[in-house]
């Protein structure tokens, strides 16, 4: 049996759900298979699939008609995750989400609502839970080698040129993209969440630097959180040359450091001493489309075992929304110049 992928959407994302999709196929899941692609532009969509051998589709509509696509990958910008989950979910195709879920809380709320009414699995894209540091780093949270924590940074401090921005007209606005935050920063602010638990408070300062874009391309943010660990959000596409995305997360016991996924640093009063990374890595510090493919895999492997078996994704669109309201609030503390409350 064909596990089939559609991909919506064929900009710089898409090539790594192409990607993701071809190393499933040969590492442990071979019935996964790319078999469309749709794009407004058809030039783009036609050019995309004759380098990844599937078939273009004119619309959304015909792709979603076609019964050998079982799971669609929404790859189209921000502001439309919502519009098109939507409608695959309504034609009972099983979800995989680029990050963020969407721009809004409202339009996050459509597109579970419609994924659980439809009985389709919805997965957000936050592959960089699956990497190998993050993996050992819950594995040590959830078995207490930390003690309390009590603190945790996350950092992304990135560079785009303004010919970034200026590539696509959705690019650096409110209603399609969102600013570094949103777009960048969002996958170690989902990871933040993922390790310290809910979030009750955030206080924030955005700002644009070095872009004429009308969002922030410079976000930084003290988070309260519900545990009573306090941490810090930083996230910039104005730091030349670009640096690794850092998490470090500090607990009574020990502290452990992670840069671009792999962990640099492990202090724990069990077991102390530095861990020093292996070989090199791919970064998108400063280039979009370098992005290592095998943790993209292993979160659709994860969509498909979550499909197979009736459970809910480990990266589920709630873990998404708990990501989304982080950074909205992040911007709501900004622009009023106040502390904002989560969970109202």
């Amino acid at each position: 049996m064909t596990r089939g992928f559609g991909i919506v959407g064929t900009g710089v994302i898409a090539a790594i759900h192409a990607e993701a999709i071809a190393l499933l196929s040969e590492t442990g899941r071979p019935d996964a298979r790319l078999v469309a692609v749709t794009d407004v532009a058809t030039g783009a969509a036609a050019a995309f699939a004759a380098a990844h051998g599937c078939r273009a589709e004119p619309d959304v509509d015909t792709l979603l008609a076609r019964r050998d696509v079982e799971v669609v990958c929404v790859c189209v910008p921000s502001g439309m995750h919502a519009q098109i989950g939507v409608q695959a979910a309504k034609a009972g195709k099983h979800l995989v989400v680029e990050k963020p879920i969407d721009v809004s809380l409202d339009a996050a709320d459509r597109l579970i609502d419609a994924a659980r009414a439809a009985g389709v699995a919805l997965t957000v894209i936050s592959q960089h839970r699956f990497d190998a540091g993050l993996v050992e780093l819950k594995r040590l949270l959830d078995d207490s080698a930390l003690g309390r924590v009590v603190l945790g940074e996350a950092s992304t401090k990135w560079y785009r040129t303004q010919g970034y921005y200026d590539s696509a007209a959705w690019r650096g606005t409110y209603a399609m993209d969102g600013g570094s935050l949103m777009n960048q920063g969002v996958h170690y602010v989902d990871l933040l969440r993922w390790c310290l638990g809910p979030a009750a408070e955030v206080t924030a300062v955005c700002t644009t630097q070095a872009h004429q874009i009308e969002v922030e391309d410079t976000a930084l943010a003290i988070v309260r959180f519900a545990s009573g660990a306090v941490g810090t959000i930083l996230s910039s596409t104005a730091a030349f040359p670009g640096f690794p995305q850092r998490l470090e997360i500090t607990g009574t016991e020990g502290t452990v450091t992670i840069e671009d996924g792999r962990i640099v640093r492990r202090a724990l009063s069990v077991d102390p001493g530095p861990v020093a990374p292996e070989g090199p890595v791919r970064s998108a510090a400063a280039d979009p489309g370098a992005v290592d493919v095998a943790s993209h895999a292993a979160q659709l492997a994860d969509l498909l075992a979550a499909a197979d078996t009736g459970r809910e994704p480990a990266v589920s669109g709630q873990a998404g929304r708990d990501a989304l309201e982080i950074v909205l609030a992040v911007y709501e503390s900004s622009r009023t110049g106040r502390s904002a409350v989560l969970g109202r």
